[in-house]
């Protein structure tokens, strides 16, 4: 790395300043939390790690990871829009030979050319830093 952040992508200094914002930590962070409240910058929190998972399910999909179906129970707004896509909350059914009886209840950026509706499958990958949890994985058409 040489003087004035040079050598680095564009994105890895936006990754950077993402982790800073998301964790009040650095100048971007302290600014950012001692000028949003408490509820706003919790939401903000939200949806850099809905972005963040967005990112860990193409890495996973990249590697071959099996994903598992499910059904959309019901689907919510949640007012928020990360890259001018929604943040919805996802009630889901998994569906197949790992199906239980409780729905599983997931937020997500969904893309707004392919919301899902109640009764659509979608995908879902196992999460690796939750066991037991799912990332939403999308409806596994390509977009």
């Amino acid at each position: 790395m040489g003087f004035f952040g040079k050598g680095k992508s564009r994105e890895e200094k936006a990754a950077k300043i993402a982790e800073q914002v998301a964790g009040g930590k650095g100048l971007y962070g302290r600014m950012t939390r001692a000028t949003l409240g408490a509820e706003d910058y919790a939401k903000l929190q939200q949806s850099i790690g809905a972005y963040n998972s967005g990112a860990t399910v193409q890495q996973l999909l990249g590697m071959g990871v099996p994903t598992t179906t499910a059904v959309v129970v019901a689907i919510s707004d949640t007012g928020r829009l990360v890259n001018f896509d929604p943040v919805v909350d996802l009630i889901l059914q998994l569906t197949g030979a790992g199906a239980t009886t409780d729905p599983i209840t997931l937020q997500t950026i969904v893309s707004k050319l392919r919301i899902p509706r109640p009764g659509d499958q979608v995908l879902l990958i196992a999460d690796p830093a939750n066991p037991g949890g799912y990332l939403y994985a999308g409806d596994g058409a390509t977009q």
